[in-house]
Formats: C-alpha cells, sequence, structure tokens
C-alpha cells in the first residue's frame, strides 16, 4: 500500500508540475508575442535575413567604408528610410540595386553599383560594414536627425539638389525632401 501512495503522489506531483511549466511557456510566449507586435516594422524576414544584410553591407562598404561609425550608419539608415518611402522600392537589396533611366541614361541609386566591380570583399572593413548593418538592421540602432533623409553624396560634389540639407558626417552630406 505505501508503494501505491508514493506512486500515485510522484504521478500527482508530475502532473502539477508539467501544469506549471506550460502555463509559465504559454504566459512567456505571449508577452514575446505583444513584444514582436509593439515593435517598429522589420525589413527582412527570417528567410532572407542572410542576403538582406549582404545588400546593406555592400552599400556601407561601398560608400562609406572609410568612413566612422557614424558615417556608416548614416548610409544605411538613408537606405533603410528608402524603403520606407513611396519613391523607392520596398526591399532592401531592391532600393541598393535600383537603376532608373533619366534621358536614356542608366543611372544608378547608388553610384558604385554603376561602376562595376560587385566582388563581396573579405576584410576587416567590409567586416566592420557587416558590423553596422546588423546593428542598424536587427536590432534598430538609428542617428538622431537622419530620420527623413532620403540622400547623400560626398562632400567634394555639388550635384545642386533640390532637397534640404540636414547632416555632414564624415565626408558625407545629408538630405530630406523639402516640404518634409
Amino acid at each position: 500500500m505505501e508503494i501505491s501512495i508514493k506512486t500515485i503522489s510522484s504521478v500527482i506531483g508530475l502532473v502539477l508540475l508539467a501544469f506549471i511549466l506550460n502555463a509559465v511557456t504559454m504566459f512567456k510566449f505571449g508577452s514575446l508575442k505583444e513584444v514582436a507586435i509593439d515593435k517598429p516594422k522589420s525589413y527582412v524576414s527570417a528567410n532572407n535575413v542572410d542576403r538582406t544584410l549582404d545588400c546593406l553591407a555592400i552599400n556601407i562598404y561601398r560608400e562609406a567604408g572609410g568612413e566612422s561609425f557614424e558615417g556608416k550608419v548614416a548610409v544605411a539608415q538613408v537606405t533603410l528610410n528608402r524603403v520606407d518611402h513611396p519613391k523607392f522600392p520596398k526591399d532592401i537589396c531592391a532600393v541598393v540595386y535600383q537603376k532608373n533611366v533619366v534621358m536614356e541614361k542608366m543611372v544608378c541609386q547608388f553610384s558604385w553599383h554603376c561602376m562595376g566591380n560587385h566582388k563581396k570583399p573579405n576584410d576587416s572593413t567590409y567586416k566592420e560594414s557587416y558590423a553596422v548593418a546588423k546593428k542598424v538592421l536587427l536590432e534598430g540602432f538609428r542617428l538622431d536627425g537622419l530620420s527623413d533623409a532620403l540622400y547623400f553624396h560626398a562632400v567634394y560634389v555639388n550635384p545642386a539638389w533640390p532637397h534640404v540639407k540636414v547632416a555632414k558626417i564624415g565626408n558625407h552630406i545629408f538630405y530630406k525632401e523639402k516640404g518634409v
């Protein structure tokens, strides 16, 4: 009789433990679901995270490889701002590789793309650019004052754009559209 009472007590204890673990797990999943809903919109799905990070990282590398951390973040931020803007594609890779025909001439949104050399580098500058891409894309890191920036150019050129200057970071000047 004693063995069966111990066995029954053990079974009841295991059932209670399983019930408690299930309740805690469901509560945790529920709170995670709520956090995901409250976060800003995502630019990347689990299916294409590597491809998207590569596109953003190569753009950072080609446009701002020699710049400071802030300069790299600014280029990444402009790229993501374009994804949110109606004038541009809704995909990071499509924004990076976007071409337009202007007066019968092919023009790239990011000049390095029209210049060729699309090999993915394997050096410390690219690794830093990739780390910045992860920080901006996956962690939501942003610089103040660039939330509306859609364009930039090197300080040594003067395209006479009709846009509003919002910042100078390193060797780049950043702009937003007029009226924004």
